[in-house]
């Protein structure tokens, strides 16, 4: 009697199982997967964080950006759960200062290591720009309300100042990778004393913090790479320090509670940066570091590490095109009529509930952005019979070496 063909769930499942096996034998043991949770945990908070608080409201015949921040504050928390960049910048700075002593180590050139360390960060944006010049050009054309390109473009290249600082502080790495993080924060200390206690301070002045502020978590990553930060005791000390010092900003100093702008605000803690953002940023970084263990071993299934991998490998498409795959999808919704949680102001806990019901269609966005974008950070497509570049990028090389003449 002939078996019944297999479930193509079932068989989907299993491939998927199958692939996450191939990639957790591929990678080096030597790896420390925690570094590449935290990274996909940052960059996917930050998205989770932007489409959770950015809203496009439609306005007669033009669309405004605004933030349920604004009309609730007593959401500020879930800035607190999502703005993750400090994050960020300290694994670019472990990563960054671990692979330039390795560089210099191989003979590579100061050039060499920045090149390959920037073009990879860099290669997305041309996509984005391509694509944004051609959109803003055809909506004024057709005719659209230069404050809504205005606003639309603004939002979709938003991600790019990001970039410009990360870039700037890699290509800074040797002069910085041994600076004690406590030079930076007094940077911040006194600018900020400077803009909000003494006044008088020039505009300008605050943008000294875009810098500084973001250097500050971008040297504890030098720290730890170099083994200062091992014991659990430096991550109490941040978690904890931080902490406090940012609650008590917030509570005496006037600090707003939200740790992302708010359109509207007198004062935003991200742009620049203040004094507050940066001691939660030194929070967030002890807690990451408190995480580490814990992070290892979940990065031990191989499923959860597939997918971690798989995020790191289009960690840049994933930022760069999450905010094109919000605008898409509210104006793909628009001929329909204003749809709560996407076109209509977010003044209420309504709203909240049906952004939450968008989040899938945002996500459906993002990967359809990351079907078509994701070419230009990854390597061209593969010919047959080589191996993938998800198993290649975390193979030992003597694997890598194998495979070259199999």
């Amino acid at each position: 009697m002939r078996e019944p063909a297999p479930n193509p769930v079932h068989r989907a499942l299993t491939g998927i199982r199958q692939g996450a096996r191939r990639v957790d034998t591929a990678t080096p043991a030597s790896r420390d997967r925690a570094l590449d949770a935290l990274r996909a945990l940052a960059i996917l908070g930050v998205v989770l964080g932007h489409w959770l608080v950015t809203a496009l409201v439609v306005d007669g015949d033009t669309l405004h950006t605004s933030s349920p921040l604004g009309s609730m504050p007593w959401l500020a928390p879930v800035s607190w759960a999502f703005q993750t960049l400090a994050v960020f910048f300290l694994v670019g700075g472990h990563v960054a200062t671990r692979g330039h002593a390795s560089a210099r180590a191989r003979g590579t050139t100061y050039g060499q290591w920045l090149y390959g360390r920037l073009s990879r960060l860099f290669r997305p944006v041309a996509a984005l720009l391509g694509l944004w010049a051609v959109a803003a050009a055809a909506l004024l054309l057709s005719g659209a309300p230069l404050e809504t390109v205005h606003t639309l473009v603004k939002l979709a290249l938003s991600p790019l100042w990001f970039l410009v600082v990360f870039a700037a502080l890699t290509a800074a790495t040797p002069l910085v990778a041994r600076l004690n993080p406590m030079w930076p924060l007094a940077v911040v200390l006194h600018v900020d004393l400077w803009r909000f206690g003494l006044g008088g301070a020039p505009d300008w002045l605050g943008w000294v913090n875009v810098a500084a502020g973001w250097l500050v978590p971008y040297t504890l990553g030098a720290a730890w790479a170099r083994g200062e930060l091992e014991g659990r005791r430096a991550g109490w000390v941040l978690f904890a320090g931080g902490a406090a010092a940012t609650a008590g900003l917030v509570a005496w100093a006037g600090y707003p509670a939200s740790m992302v702008g708010v359109p509207g605000a007198a004062v935003s803690n991200l742009d620049p940066p203040t004094l507050a953002a940066v001691t939660f940023g030194l929070a967030q970084c002890g807690l990451a570091l408190l995480l580490r263990d814990r992070l290892r071993r979940a990065m031990g299934r191989p499923l959860a590490w597939a997918a971690v991998a798989l995020v790191n490998l289009s960690a840049m498409t994933i930022f760069l095109w999450h905010q094109t795959a919000l605008m898409a999808t509210t104006a793909t919704a628009l001929p329909t009529g204003r749809r709560s949680g996407l076109h209509t102001p977010p003044d209420d806990l309504t709203w909240v509930a049906a952004r939450l019901v968008w989040l899938p269609v945002f996500a459906l966005a993002l990967a359809v952005c990351w079907t078509a974008f994701r070419s230009f950070e990854q390597s061209p497509r593969r010919r047959a019979g080589r191996p993938s570049r998800l198993v290649h990028r975390h193979a030992r090389p003597a694997d890598v070496k194998a495979s070259r003449h199999a």
